[in-house]
């Protein structure tokens, strides 16, 4: 559904995305995420067809910046940053419901379901909504037009509890539709997603499937060695808060976390020696995985000499 290929982009000197190759298929859930920086949101909008690029992107079959109008109409999209608009709530609604063949009633529906009355906000300019009412009709907006393909980028930003619970619930509604999500909380995307994309400074450096989703919601004991001492690995493996006790690092990270730092090892495979995962709920203790070795272990790596 979804073709990148070769895609880059700078602004000024800064190369914000490097050479992206990414395959989409349809009824595929991403989760996209990354630190602040890392080309996510650039990503999203080269995407929506918003910014001129190298490389090549297609969205079933179409070019995003040459058939914008096409492409818009197959994406229901929330922005991470609400846009300045003067027009009134109600206008917006039916403007939206125009261009994407929606009914403007199943946008409204949605938008009570995240616990906004776009009765009583109607003739109020959209640029005057509280941060959250701005993103509970973004999201009512984008999921009550009739679309396979989300691009969501951090959609729970500014939401209340209440709200990011309907959000996910509304989400979890749409099991055939193709979605990207950006979050810093993969906890929260987690039952939502069957792939993970990690972006670091422009580049895709984990590109993995989750085949087992009930697996990110557990706690892992991780035991790894290296094989000498090396201060930048030290810093990083410090921010995972593993402890050191010689060359050997053990600590636990979180099940959401899982794929993320598989992407840390890999980078520093020509350091690590030998790594151990167990998932603490189904192992059934909580010994630390360096003291049984990898026996039972859910991940073990042991890189060729």
């Amino acid at each position: 559904m979804i073709s990148l290929k070769g895609v880059a982009k700078n602004f000024g000197s800064a190369r914000i995305l490097d050479a992206i190759d990414l395959e989409i298929p349809a009824g595929q859930r991403i989760a996209l995420i990354g630190s602040n920086g890392a080309g996510k949101t650039t990503l999203f909008r080269c995407l929506l067809g918003e910014y001129v690029h190298e490389g090549r992107v297609t969205i079933e079959g179409r070019d995003p910046r040459r058939d914008r109008t096409e492409v818009l109409r197959l994406v229901g999209f929330v922005p991470q940053i609400a846009p300045r608009l003067e027009m009134p709530v109600g206008a917006l609604m039916r403007y939206v419901a125009d261009v994407a063949a929606a009914r403007i009633d199943d946008i409204g529906v949605l938008a009570e379901r995240m616990g906004l009355d776009v009765d009583a906000i109607a003739r109020r300019p959209f640029v005057r909504l509280s941060g959250g009412m701005k993103q509970k009709l973004l999201i009512a907006l984008a999921l009550g037009r009739p679309t396979r393909l989300l691009i969501l980028d951090e959609p729970a930003a500014n939401l209340d509890p209440a709200a990011r619970a309907s959000l996910f619930d509304l989400l979890a509604e749409r099991p055939q539709a193709t979605m990207i999500i950006s979050s810093h909380r993969i906890d929260e995307i987690a039952a939502l997603v069957n792939r993970v994309v990690e972006l670091e400074r422009g580049r895709i450096v984990l590109d993995d499937t989750v085949a087992d989703a009930g697996a990110l919601g557990s706690t892992f004991a991780v035991s790894l060695e290296t094989s000498r001492a090396e201060p930048s690995f030290a810093r990083a493996a410090g921010d995972w808060g593993l402890v050191a006790e010689g060359m050997r690092w053990t600590g636990t990270i979180a099940g959401p976390d899982r794929l993320r730092f598989l992407g840390f090892v890999a980078r520093h495979a020509g350091l690590v020696g030998a790594l151990s995962m167990v998932d603490r709920a189904r192992d059934g203790d909580d010994e630390p995985a360096a003291t049984r070795g990898s026996e039972g272990a859910d991940h073990v790596l042991h890189p060729a000499p």
